[in-house]
């Protein structure tokens, strides 16, 4: 989950949404820019979150009893990586390719914390390389692609975590695939009357990297109006009635 303190409680975005949302921003990528497996890539981008477990998870609070933000914690397991990148298989080698070099982006800095994680990162390197070699793909066509993937994720976490600066300051999404720097700020334009309603929030990306000169993309996110919890079955319970209101993002070049 990711969790964001509001004035009365918290608002909680699942990483399915954040992962729909990097989908979303990726789908306006610009047109000739885009891999020649488009809507592969979208899925694995789509995708790469699938498998979270925010209703089984035994350990879904801080010690103060609050929702506990997906970056807190220790090491994590390996339970949802290995679903996702064994059930991308079923999709498409291209898919499972995308999926795994991800899981090998945020998983290789913990190499080191255990022997499970260190061969878990060796099986998907063995993959990688197995699946480019059937697609007959060079590893710098997939990094590439995966560039994109992990740019929109990038975004879409800064997004999702509120992580925009005030007063029209820039903050770096990461390098794209042609190693430009890329930033995003929030624009200060005056709302029309019904984005003002939505909550709409202005942002631009520098340089543009966009098909469209314009575009909003949004996901759900659930509010709770309570400060801590007792237990992991209380926290799911209120996050199963908890109020649901969209989030909503303008891009403008």
């Amino acid at each position: 989950m990711i969790v964001n303190q509001t004035e009365t409680g918290w608002e909680i975005i699942y990483q399915r949404a954040h992962a729909l949302l990097a989908g979303q921003i990726a789908s306006h990528w610009q047109v000739k820019e885009r891999p020649s497996r488009w809507f592969e890539t979208l899925a694995a981008i789509t995708q790469h979150d699938d498998y979270g477990r925010e209703w089984e998870h035994e350990d879904q609070l801080t010690p103060a009893g609050a929702p506990k933000h997906f970056q807190l914690g220790g090491t994590p397991d390996l339970i949802q990586p290995r679903e996702v990148t064994t059930n991308s298989q079923y999709q498409g080698r291209w898919i499972a390719l995308l999926t795994s070099m991800h899981t090998s982006f945020l998983y290789e800095p913990l190499r080191d914390e255990s022997a499970e994680i260190a061969e878990f990162l060796d099986e998907q390197l063995a993959n990688q390389a197995r699946w480019r070699k059937e697609l007959k793909v060079n590893k710098a066509e997939a990094e590439s692609a995966y560039a994109i993937m992990q740019w929109c994720d990038a975004l879409s976490l800064i997004l999702c975590q509120r992580q925009l600066p005030p007063d029209g300051r820039a903050v770096e999404v990461s390098r794209g695939p042609d190693g430009t720097r890329y930033d995003v700020m929030q624009r200060d334009d005056s709302p029309d009357e019904d984005e003002a309603k939505a909550g709409t929030i202005y942002v631009t990306i520098k340089p543009w990297v966009f098909e469209e000169t314009e575009f909003s993309v949004s996901i759900e996110a659930t509010y709770l109006d309570q400060l801590s919890f007792k237990s992991n079955d209380e926290l799911r319970s209120a996050l199963k009635s908890g109020r649901i209101e969209p989030l909503v993002w303008k891009f403008l070049r």
